[in-house]
Formats: structure tokens, sequence, C-alpha cells
């Protein structure tokens, strides 16, 4: 590790409050940009020099829409700035606008930013890319990467992204006290979709994937510093923590995912579970549950048991009933049923879901769940037809070799 390095991470952490400033300013996400990537430049030319200023994100904030005003001056064959020297010396400057972001606009903007890259006219997929590239500031090949498309692919979406964002006419004042509870609701779920991004596995990412959990888990630590007291800011955060903390654990050396029933749980990372689990019990002292907070406590519940038979699976199965009155789904049904194959059987459990065949019937999990409880249930015609459909929509290798392995263990098909 060179001595320098300390300058990329300064510049990574101060990177959303920076280009959250520099846009409410230029108001326009490339100009926010271009002026950011301007002042980070300088800060890699004068600070291994001049050591870190007092704050970073001021600093940048500075100098970038100094470089700003005077890309736009320059356009216009206008007199250019001073020389790099004075406008790098911040000096008592940078003291009043550290004033003005720590106490007038740092969360309205931060929030403004991550609003602009989850604007709900964008496509998700578009949403995610420009969140990271814009706020997190991966690199248009790493989020290429991780998407298993091309750089050209992604430059092109990540471009459309911006184009749609500049065609629309967002207000830039402090939003009020609606707009803003409805701006963090948005912003939410933009991150938990980027967590899942990097949460679901695929055989060929080669670990790509990955850090998209780690950059969502950033991203919702700093929406939690903006609204501290919201619960289920405090639930995203603590079901992020508790499932990420299985990611050693998830997938064995081939790549084939490992059930929770046999993971090693000594892999899990209990850093990160006592972390999650400390946020639930804060969340849930506030009285006001919400989707996040019910998901982050059935997480909990795994994280608490030392060993799979120690589950508590009948309360599991009553936060899953009140996730289906918040929020009803069929995937939330067939999660719930798993919990109640646990409790009731494997004949309730199938009960709750063949209803659940016309708005599942391509969803690989569904056919899985139904071959395992037919499978308990000794009917196993019907679970190798069920196994047989999820192996036709797996969406890798590794999750059609699992189904397989099932299909081997049942008893042959009768008349052979």
């Amino acid at each position: 590790m060179s001595g320098d390095d300390w300058i990329g991470r300064v510049i990574a952490a101060a990177r959303p409050k920076a280009v959250a400033a520099l846009l409410r300013n230029f108001r326009s996400l490339d100009a926010a940009e271009e002026a950011f990537q301007e002042a980070a430049l300088r800060a890699l030319r004068t600070w291994p020099r001049n050591g870190p200023p007092r704050d970073a994100p001021a600093w940048l904030v500075m100098v970038g829409r100094n470089a700003g005003i005077d890309n736009v001056r320059k356009q216009s064959r206008l007199q250019p700035l001073p020389p790099e020297d004075l406008i790098s010396d911040l000096s008592d400057v940078e003291a009043t606008e550290v004033e003005r972001i720590d106490h007038a606009d740092y969360r309205d903007d931060i929030l403004r930013l991550l609003f602009v890259c989850s604007h709900p006219d964008l496509p998700v997929t578009q949403q995610i890319a420009l969140a990271l590239r814009i706020v997190s500031g991966m690199t248009v090949k790493q989020i290429a990467r991780a998407f298993l498309v091309s750089e050209a692919a992604m430059e092109q979406r990540i471009t459309r992204a911006k184009a749609r964002i500049a065609s629309v006419d967002l207000p830039f004042e402090a939003p009020g006290p609606v707009e803003r509870s409805e701006r963090i609701t948005v912003v939410a779920a933009m991150l938990y979709l980027v967590f899942n991004e990097g949460y679901t596995t695929r055989d060929d990412d080669h670990g790509a994937r990955a850090p998209l959990c780690d950059e969502a888990i950033r991203l919702t630590r700093l929406l939690l510093q903006l609204f501290p007291a919201e619960p289920e800011i405090m639930g995203l955060t603590a079901l992020m923590l508790l499932q990420h903390a299985r990611a050693a654990a998830r997938i064995d050396a081939d790549g084939a995912p490992v059930l929770l029933e046999v993971q090693d749980r000594a892999r899990w990372d209990r850093r990160a579970i006592t972390e999650g689990l400390a946020l639930v019990d804060k969340a849930l002292r506030h009285r006001r549950p919400g989707p996040y907070q019910v998901q982050a406590a059935i997480a909990a519940l795994h994280a608490r048991a030392p060993r799979f038979a120690d589950t508590d699976w009948a309360q599991i199965d009553l936060l899953y009933g009140t996730l289906e009155r918040m929020q009803p789904s069929p995937v939330v049904t067939l999660n719930r049923a798993v919990a109640v194959s646990k409790t009731r059987g494997a004949a309730d459990a199938l009960a709750m879901i063949e209803p659940l065949a016309t708005p599942l019937g391509g969803y690989f999990y569904f056919h899985g769940a139904c071959g395992a409880f037919l499978k308990a249930l000794g009917r196993h015609d019907e679970a190798r037809e069920a196994f047989s459909r999820a192996i036709a929509l797996a969406h890798t290798p590794a999750e059609a070799a699992y189904v397989r392995n099932q299909i081997e263990t049942l008893a042959e098909p009768k008349g052979m």
C-alpha cells in the first residue's frame, strides 16, 4: 500500500457530500461530476505536498466549483481564474463552506442527489447504474463487469439516464416534510435493489457482484446518518448487514448455493451480526414498524440461532404474516410457507402455496419449494416433476445441479 493511498480513501468518502453540493450549484449531473473529478485531480497533486485540508468535502466543493466556473469562463472566452496554488489555498473561505455544508444544506443536498439517481422516470437498471457511478464513484468498467455487460453498453445506459434526468425539470430547493418522506422511501428501495444485485450470485461473475453489497451498505449508512431517528432506515441497514453477514458461507468452492440449514455458522460475520441486531432492537423500540424492520427481525432470528435446529420458526411465521399484511406478495407467502413447513408440516405449507402456481409459475424457487414439500410427503413422482420444472428455470448451472441432486435422492418412478 503506497503512502498516498489515504488520499483515495478520503476522496471516496467525501464524494457523495461534495457531488451533492456541486449538483445544487450547477444543476447538472455531468457538470457536477466533471467539477468533482477536476477537484479530485487537484487533490492528488496538492495534498501530498500540503497535507489534507481541515474538511475534505468543503475543499473539494470549493475547488470543484471554481474549476466548473473556470470551464464556463474559458468556453465564453472570458478571463480565466487565478493559478491553481491560489484557488487551492482556501484558508478561511473553506471554513465558511464547512459551516454551510454541515449546518444548512448537507442533508437536503445528499437526499437530492440520491433521489435524482433513483428518479421514478428511470428504469431500475438505470437507477442502480447511475447511483453506482455518480454517488459511489465506481468506474463504468467496474459497473459493467458487475452486470455482465460490455463497457459500451453500460456507458450508454448511464448516458441515457443522465439525459433523462436532464430532460426532467427537477426542483432544487429544499424539499418539504412530505416530499422528504417520499424521497426517503424511493431512495431506500433503490439502495435495496443495489444490495440485491450484489447478493444474487452467478456462476460466471467471478465475484464481480460482491462489491455491490458493500456499496449498498455504505450508502445506506449514509442515509442513516442523514435520518438517524428513522426506524425504517435502521431496519434496512440491519437487514443488509444481517444478510451480508452470511456471505462467506452461502456459496461453496464450486459456486453452488449452500442451504441455510447446512451453512457453517462459524463463517458468519459476527461483527456485522452484532451491529445488525443492535439496529433491529433500536428500530423496534420506536414502535413504528415497517417492511424493512420486519424483514430485519426475521434475519435477526436466523442470526441469533446457534444452530439451524434452534431457529424460532413459529416467530418467523408470525413475522411473515405481518409482512404479508404490510406488503402482500406471492414471494412473501412462499417464504412464509417454508416457516410453516417447519412448524405445522409440509402438507400445510404445500396447501399454502398451491394457489401461487399461476403468479409464480416462472419462478425457480416456487417449483423448488413444491418439490421439497412433495418429497417430504412421500409424493416422489410429483416431486420429480416439480424439481424438473425448477431445473428448467434455474439461473445458474450450480442451482440446476443442486436440484438434480434432490431428484437423485427420490425413489425410482413406479413401473421401472
